[in-house]
């Protein structure tokens, strides 16, 4: 029995009816060069023969009599693979639309905690005799960077790997799962060191937020936006559980093209793609925002030690979108320049103070308070924290394939919170960034804007970096005297 992390556990504890926290992704295969080519069947079998290298696939969660402390991870006795993968066609003509549709489906459906909290769906009937692999996996087992290295357990780096590359072959004998008494007396037992800790998390959350204040009263310039600065949006409104998906990709050739030549890190280009793309979106709608939009970014924390660790390591950070700037350039430079203000700011409130207060918060408060968010609809009536979520998961750059059939395409989805009704994450694999938006079906019927936008954004750039880069012509150049 492996008892979670409070930030682990706080990914259950703030789970809702309208608020699912797993992790999806979409991973698209040609099986075309494989004999007899690679379908639902020997894509279970691969998986089924990997489980055993990711340990956490085979146990459930196993809940505290009354929330007294987060869940703890213990060996499923009726685990069972069917249940896991299963499967799913397209209808005609399998194209993106579609394979978006059914993805939607997917993960607007939360995750049952009787199991081990993951499902993989092979879906066949894509365009071209591909074969799709959507994953969906709870965040309280993965981050997007260990999530990366999970899925890489299943794959292959070579069509035809020698044998031996599967976990090795055992008899598995669960664990027994230990009863409400002895959880109970667990629990109970924690409960003079949990004060203990809600105490000096609270003090130490106190030097640090004197820490902060006397740094920014030193500071000159724009600070970083605080939570409940963002300005009110359409989409920025209490959710439901019905999920929209849309899925678009673009050539990292083009985002290091305007890297080198306006500046900026890859991240910064994805905000800023982000940002034209919601200036698009709201200019649709007619809507006149008070401020620029802000970003919720997940920064890892992961460290030499744990950088295989399962289980999550992340730590939230804010950043201004810059959106009240109509030149894609400028926008550009006030992005980077916020990025990193946050990223000074983020090291002095320090990586573990979130997951010191998930840890000291008992689970059975935050359920509570998640749910009563929810019923009361809250964020329909208060600012929001944030107005969007945007993850950058850095993929491989190296071709890999599964059952054979090499993977050609990899979209990732982020889950969508209360009072933000868009995710935006992005994935590199090969030479391409795939981008994955996850929008509450209520507030982004126009979905398809954003990925759309970003992608007509980063065109913007790249023109403008072209501009900028073209040699002036000799007629235009300065005499020579």
């Amino acid at each position: 029995m492996t008892p979670l992390s409070g930030l682990d556990g706080a990914f259950l504890a703030f789970e809702s009816p309208t608020m699912h926290l797993h992790i999806a992704g979409v991973l698209v295969f040609d099986p075309t060069s494989v004999p007899g080519g690679v379908g639902y069947r020997q894509i279970r079998d691969q998986v089924a023969e990997r489980v055993p290298l990711v340990p956490p696939f085979r146990c459930r969660m196993v809940e505290v009599p009354f929330g007294l402390q987060h869940p703890s991870m213990v060996e499923d006795p009726d685990f069972d693979i069917g249940f896991h993968v299963r499967r799913a066609s397209l209808p005609k003509p399998g194209g993106p639309e579609e394979l978006a549709a059914l993805v939607g489906s997917i993960v607007e459906r939360p995750l049952d905690r009787r199991r081990p909290l993951w499902e993989f769906h092979v879906v066949e009937g894509l365009e071209h005799g591909h074969v799709a692999l959507v994953s969906k996996v709870h965040h309280s087992i993965i981050d997007g960077v260990s999530g990366a290295e999970v899925m890489a357990a299943f794959f292959d780096l070579e069509p035809d790997p020698a044998s031996g590359q599967g976990a090795e072959e055992r008899t598995w004998s669960p664990d027994p799962v230990p009863g409400e008494v002895d959880r109970l007396r667990s629990a109970l037992g924690s409960l003079p060191g949990q004060t203990d800790r809600v105490a000096k998390t609270l003090g130490s959350t106190v030097r640090t937020v004197r820490s902060l204040s006397n740094r920014n009263r030193e500071l000159q310039g724009t600070l970083p936006p605080s939570p409940f600065q963002a300005p009110r949006t359409s989409i920025n409104r209490a959710i439901s559980p019905h999920r929209r998906v849309r899925l678009a990709e673009v050539p990292m050739t083009d985002i290091r093209r305007v890297t080198e030549v306006l500046g900026g890190t890859v991240n910064d280009v994805v905000l800023a793609m982000v940002a034209g793309a919601l200036r698009d979106l709201f200019d649709r709608r007619h809507e006149l925002l008070d401020g620029s939009l802000v970003a919720m970014v997940p920064v890892s924390v992961r460290s030499e030690a744990d950088r295989d660790a399962l289980g999550n390591r992340v730590s939230p950070m804010l950043v201004s979108l810059a959106t009240g700037v109509e030149d894609p350039a400028a926008r550009l430079r006030l992005i980077s320049a916020g990025v990193r203000a946050a990223k000074d700011q983020h090291q002095t409130v320090g990586s573990d103070v979130y997951a010191r207060w998930a840890q000291a918060i008992f689970p059975a408060v935050a359920t509570r308070v998640s749910r009563l968010l929810t019923n009361l609809r809250v964020f329909d009536h208060i600012p929001p924290i944030f107005n969007v979520i945007v993850s950058n998961i850095a993929g491989p750059d190296i071709a890999l394939y599964l059952a054979g059939a090499k993977l050609v395409a990899m979209y990732p989805i982020g889950p969508v919170a209360e009072g933000a009704g868009l995710n935006v994450t992005v994935f590199s694999y090969l030479d391409t960034l795939y981008i994955g938006a996850q929008g509450c079906w209520d507030l982004l019927p126009d979905l398809e804007v954003v990925a759309n936008g970003m992608v007509d954004a980063l065109h913007d750039l790249v023109k403008e970096a072209e501009r900028r880069d073209r040699p002036v012509p000799w007629w235009h150049a300065d005499p020579v005297e």
